[in-house]
């Protein structure tokens, strides 16, 4: 049972367990819901590495652990959190991307980085804590994401929004674990997560950089943020940056396929099964001999800058995304904001015809019938953690405007409900709407039947902050990379919305304007 004290975090009974592998997850009791079951690492808190397919992974396990668990005992009455102070150090401006260059194979190397008006970017290094969950693992992936966020703590009112906590990547195939599909997957997992008890914050409008520092004595959360300060004292490798195509066999798959499942799709919409359905085509190769991950990430970021740029370096893999589109935002006070993507038009080869393809995707009502549908899809989600009521859609058909296309973004707002959390906003909402249709099951079960499946692909990548705070973005534009011998094989995706007027060829040559970006920086 946790409990909350008068002053601090909360008290643990000294027989609470949680199992991560092998057992159930509890989730949050009713009383105090607002915090999660303990930390997967703390002092004096043994953390194992199951035998199964989920692990769950501290720095230093102990030596005596018995082969084939997963748990994380609380052994003291009284609990204390390892990241419940936190400190700030500033330092000159730095560009991120190159700030990670020093660390691009280091394990769990992580950047998120904004683009355009966006304010903050993030380097994140040396996570304390990993978690790694597939479809064979039982244990609940949100609950299990809630205790390793740990109990929410006070942010400095004078940092950056996300001051320490977890970095994670949710499959698309991580939705089956809420609809029980039976979903086939990827050798990707169904939840990566790994928490972070350090980071630097990167102020584009301030041009400065920020260390935060979070540690379970204000010692530590000092030292800890002088050693983020120091990542930006450390040398990159001396290193070429490939000149060529970075990918020389890139290989999209069969157009007219596509087509026919888009047809198909069209059929079935038109007999009632569903409204809408985002069905996508895979552009597949290997990176060339010498290139890695991190190449192809810088070449993204110089010539097609998005809102959420990603590059994450784990174990084996390798996520490179350069995702325009917002899943969901919660802020430390419990605002929540989604902003679905839906309607694309190439840009043009001029300022004339640019603007009127724009004008073009603000008009046209197979466009905004679509984005309507999935507002309403995602209105539904909130509604599931929201008070009644306090789901607001304040912003409809706003054309936004990128490197390679323009799209048609709107924007929905709610509150979380008292004693809700990030693990019980994901579940309610996982996977995006925006990339799955409606009505969302059978949508997801129309996909499922016409494409392979997805992995990172219309998934998210998001960070959870310890003080209630959370970002993400929709793993669109984005490439997944699998280490292969010596070198690196990859996917891409991009999909269309289909709807009763959808045109085959159109929402063909759609894909392509979506790839087009990602194509040209593998290819050229």
């Amino acid at each position: 049972m946790v409990t909350r004290s008068a002053i601090g975090p909360p008290t643990i009974q000294p027989s609470f367990v949680i199992a991560l592998s092998g057992g159930s997850v509890p989730t949050h009791p009713p009383t105090a819901s607002r915090w999660a079951p303990p930390s997967l690492r703390e002092r004096g808190v043994p953390c194992g590495v199951p035998s199964g397919s989920g692990t769950v992974s501290a720095r230093h396990p102990p030596p005596n652990r018995p082969r084939g668990l997963a748990l994380v005992s609380v052994r003291r009455a009284r609990y204390h959190h390892a990241m419940r102070h936190v400190a700030l150090l500033t330092a000159p401006w730095r560009e991120p991307v190159w700030a990670l260059a020093p660390f691009r194979d280091e394990p769990y190397a992580c950047a998120l980085v904004t683009g355009g008006a966006g304010r903050w970017s993030y380097l994140l290094r040396a996570p304390d804590a990993t978690m790694s969950l597939s479809d064979k693992d039982p244990a609940d992936p949100f609950a299990a994401l809630a205790a390793l966020v740990g109990p929410r703590l006070p942010s400095h009112p004078e940092g950056p929004p996300f001051q320490g906590g977890v970095v994670g990547l949710g499959a698309y195939e991580l939705g089956d674990r809420v609809e029980d599909l039976g979903l086939s997957r990827t050798d990707w997992p169904d939840l990566t997560c790994a928490r972070y008890p350090a980071l630097l914050a990167f102020d584009h409008h301030a041009r400065q950089v920020i260390a935060v520092g979070r540690g379970e004595a204000e010692a530590e959360a000092n030292a800890r943020a002088a050693d983020a300060l120091a990542w930006l004292e450390v040398a990159a490798p001396e290193r070429a940056e490939p000149a060529g195509p970075l990918c020389a066999d890139l290989v999209a798959s069969d157009p007219a396929t596509y087509e026919t499942a888009v047809a198909q799709v069209v059929a079935r919409i038109v007999g009632g099964e569903i409204f809408q359905a985002n069905i996508a085509r895979a552009w597949t190769g290997r990176l060339a001999a010498g290139v890695d991950p991190f190449d192809l990430f810088v070449r993204l970021r110089a010539q097609s800058p998005a809102p959420f740029s990603a590059y994450w370096r784990l174990p084996g893999r390798a996520l490179v995304s350069n995702s325009p589109e917002r899943f969901l935002k919660l802020d430390a006070a419990g605002a929540i904001q989604t902003q679905p993507i839906k309607g694309t038009r190439p840009r043009g080869r001029d300022p004339v015809e640019d603007r009127a393809l724009a004008a073009e995707l603000l008009a046209s009502d197979k466009d905004r019938a679509e984005n309507l549908m999935i507002v309403d899809l995602m209105r539904n989600d909130l509604a599931r953690v929201s008070p009644a009521g306090s789901v607001r859609a304040p912003e409809l058909f706003k054309v936004e405007s990128f490197a390679n296309v323009h799209h048609l973004v709107s924007t929905v707002t709610a509150r979380l409900a008292p004693g809700r959390g990030v693990a019980d906003l994901l579940r309610a909402s996982f996977p995006p709407g925006s990339i799955t249709g409606a009505p969302k099951v059978q949508a997801m079960k129309v996909i499922a039947e016409l494409e392979p499946p997805r992995g990172p692909y219309c998934g998210s990548l998001f960070w959870a902050g310890v003080d209630g705070a959370f970002d993400s973005s929709v793993l669109i534009r984005t490439v997944g990379l699998v280490q292969d011998g010596a070198g690196w094989r990859l996917e891409a995706r991009a999909g269309a919305g289909i709807v009763a007027d959808s045109d085959p060829r159109g929402e063909r040559l759609e894909t392509e304007a979506k790839i087009a970006a990602l194509k040209t920086a593998l290819t050229q």
